[in-house]
């Protein structure tokens, strides 16, 4: 972002950015062009004009219409000298609890790892050092840190991918990396950065069908999975020809065939819309109110704000942080959501949660 700044300021270059994640770029945007889809007219302008009445928006331009700020903020910044009514106003109460916390314990883990020790050929340190992890049935926990941190590694440990160098993995009570393929799909289940990764057949039907005997299951159950995520759910299409929300549908009932006590998902927000966001947050939680583990390797600040009852923070190969999500995020400016920044030292996270306390304020 710093760069194409420099080359719009100091070349004069014209940059045309399609971006689902506004939270990161709108401030810098000079103008706004949104295409909504189903024949009606593109509508083009001032970002804060755009903004204002548009189905999709990032959340401290949501919480400016929530609020009734004017100019809408289209930035942190502008939010918080907006924000001093709304911080007064909020002084005192609780946010509500929008995540269910789990309670932990020895007999509800699904996985754990113990001192896990994991290196690369000619990597000049560990991809993961001394790392112990439980994970229990019925909790959504977002696993964060920079690119390289260790994050994709500790998954494919849990997933069996990966032997450990030192340390123990366990997941329903054994070393997932000497596992039968079969057997492993009973016990975890991952969703890669790239979904398409799990798909190779040549519709929706077929993929389904292939899950369903590798999964062992009733005939109709992968697509009955995927029917209940996907609205009119194509069964003919090519799973390369479905929308980036429909492809990660797709490969996610793939994986819950088998109903594995613990799901993993790499990234799974790359290349989603809003409303792609929002159909997995109530697919997670679906999840983790069926007794599953869910955890999920993430960017996405807003999607650990909005889902996860915990989160786990790597620092090279090394668990840094772990506790409660709205505990962790608020302490650290590179996690914290747009609307902990707006808000902060206040400990709200979403939208969602404002609305509802102000409902009640």
């Amino acid at each position: 972002l710093a760069l194409l700044q420099r080359l719009v300021h100091d070349l004069g270059t014209t940059v045309l950015m399609a971006e689902h994640r506004l939270e990161r770029v709108v401030q810098y945007a000079d103008r706004v062009i949104l295409v909504p889809g189903g024949g009606r007219p593109v509508v083009s302008g001032d970002p804060a004009t755009v903004l204002a009445t548009a189905p999709v928006a990032p959340p401290v331009v949501q919480l400016g219409r929530l609020a009734g700020w004017s100019p809408l903020p289209l930035s942190v910044r502008d939010a918080r000298r907006l924000s001093g009514s709304l911080a007064a106003r909020l002084d005192g109460a609780t946010p509500p609890v929008l995540v269910p916390v789990a309670t932990v314990s020895a007999t509800a883990s699904v996985a754990v790892t113990n001192g896990l020790v994991i290196s690369y050929a000619g990597a000049p340190a560990p991809a993961l050092r001394g790392v112990h992890l439980s994970l229990a049935a019925g909790e959504i926990v977002s696993l964060m840190g920079r690119n390289g941190a260790g994050k994709s590694t500790l998954l494919s440990a849990l997933v069996g991918m990966r032997r450990p160098d030192r340390g123990t993995v366990t997941v329903g009570g054994a070393d997932p990396a000497g596992l039968r393929s079969r057997d492993i799909v009973r016990r975890v289940g991952l969703v890669p950065q790239e979904p398409g990764d799990l798909l190779w057949a040549d519709t929706v039907a077929a993929e389904c069908a292939q899950a369903d005997h590798d999964a062992g299951v009733a005939t109709g159950t992968t697509y009955g999975l995927f029917a209940g995520l996907v609205e009119g759910a194509p069964p003919d299409t090519h799973p390369r020809d479905l929308s980036e929300g429909q492809r990660l549908a797709l490969a996610l009932s793939v994986v819950l065939a088998g109903r594995p006590p613990l799901v993993l998902l790499d990234e799974p927000t790359r290349g989603l819309d809003y409303p792609g966001k929002d159909m997995l947050v109530t697919t997670l939680r679906t999840l983790a109110d069926d007794g599953h583990a869910v955890l999920l390797a993430t960017h996405d600040v807003e999607l650990a704000a909005a889902v996860s009852s915990r989160t786990v923070v790597l620092a090279d190969g090394e668990i840094v942080s772990d506790g409660p999500t709205r505990e962790v995020v608020v302490s650290s400016p590179t996690f914290a959501p747009q609307i902990a920044k707006v808000l902060a030292p206040l400990p709200w996270l979403t939208v969602a949660e404002v609305a509802a306390a102000m409902k009640t304020a």
